[in-house]
């Protein structure tokens, strides 16, 4: 079964839960379930019928959704309610996974969700490419869209990581209290991927 990460003193929302079940993992990697919880995290809590109208999807379908990412722990009922209109929360606000493992079952379940992840994050940034005309000028100004090459050991990839989180941390708490947002914000989805270009040949003696 999945843990949380964190304790959740009070009915606080943990930080992040860790999945290390690979029937979770395979749970998890469905498109509408990973859309469920997003939605949660961001819009939450909310019934089963306004997870349909938010969806596209049937009210039954997003109701038997729910109850298989509660069962692994990924969401919960909130107070209030009865039956389909019952309200349903997230339990925190990231979700994390193995990234290696020696058991082959769980690294081929952690492997099968990054890249179900990773289809979902381009997705949402073709349509964010499509609709950016839209946007007022300081907007399309301030995103960013790019890349960089860096040659680097594992251990400073890990330590950029570190240090990327770090920045990022302090803006976290605006998600969950509307009251730290700075007139003028916005949802902004920062998208963080860096993985070892093996496209790119090895110097030859490195090789």
């Amino acid at each position: 079964m999945p843990e949380t990460s964190e304790p959740r003193p009070g009915g606080e929302q943990p930080r992040s839960i860790r999945l290390t079940d690979p029937r979770a993992l395979r749970a998890y990697a469905h498109p509408l379930r990973m859309s469920l919880v997003g939605l949660l995290r961001s819009s939450g809590p909310f019934t089963a019928t306004r997870a349909a109208e938010l969806t596209g999807e049937s009210v039954a379908s997003c109701s038997y959704h729910l109850r298989i990412l509660a069962k692994y722990g990924l969401v919960e009922e909130a107070p209030g309610g009865r039956g389909r209109e019952k309200p349903w929360r997230a339990t925190a606000r990231y979700t994390e996974w193995p990234e290696y493992s020696e058991d082959a079952t769980l690294a081929e379940a952690a492997d099968a969700l990054s890249a179900a992840v990773a289809e979902r994050y381009f997705e949402r940034v073709t349509r964010a490419m499509e609709n950016r005309q839209s946007l007022p000028k300081e907007w399309r100004e301030a995103e960013q869209f790019g890349d960089s090459l860096l040659y680097l050991t594992p251990e400073e990839l890990t330590g950029l990581g570190e240090r990327i989180d770090a920045l990022l941390r302090p803006y976290e708490g605006r998600e969950s209290d509307p009251s730290l947002r700075p007139e003028g914000s916005r949802a902004v989805s920062v998208l963080r991927i860096a993985y070892l270009d093996q496209e790119i040949p090895q110097n030859q003696e490195e090789e």
